[in-house]
């Protein structure tokens, strides 16, 4: 149940998405939105992180859940990168405003490998779970090095 509020949740957010940084009613809602999706998004991603490292047993049925919304995440934050936000968040670096075309391919990347990782998920094969997950985790720690503040 907690996973069918999730995925319709992240539906509904996924369908306001491309019209919402022109909804924001203050610059401040759009940095609040984008944190909101990232953090989902790796709350997600680390529960997959976790079994393709052993940290936790591997769950086919959970990877599975966890990479679907994951991958429905990964659409919804992109929204938020509007320009009147620049400077309002510690770890969002000025890059993302100036290199706006390099930004794009980094959250475009991390789209398609997080549907990869999905389809990875659904082969029910922890070894294809781990080579997508590490091909994901590679775009997140990209994205993070060119436009997050650590």
């Amino acid at each position: 149940m907690k996973l069918f509020a999730t995925l319709v949740l992240a539906a509904a957010a996924f369908g306001i998405a491309t019209p919402a940084s022109a909804q924001f009613a203050k610059p401040e809602d759009a940095v609040k939105y984008r944190q909101s999706a990232l953090f989902v998004m790796s709350q997600h991603f680390g529960r997959i992180g976790a079994m393709a490292n052993g940290r936790a047993p591997y769950d086919a049925k959970a990877a599975v859940e966890n990479a679907e919304v994951v991958a429905e995440m990964s659409k919804l934050p992109w929204a938020g990168f509007v320009a009147n936000t620049e400077g309002l968040s510690q770890k969002a670096k000025a890059e993302i405003w100036k290199e706006q075309a390099k930004f794009k391919e980094h959250n475009e990347k991390l789209m398609g490998d997080t549907g990869r990782l999905l389809a990875a998920a659904k082969t029910n094969n922890l070894d294809n779970v781990k080579a997508a997950f590490s091909q994901t985790a590679a775009s997140c720690k990209a994205c993070h090095d060119n436009f997050r503040n650590q």
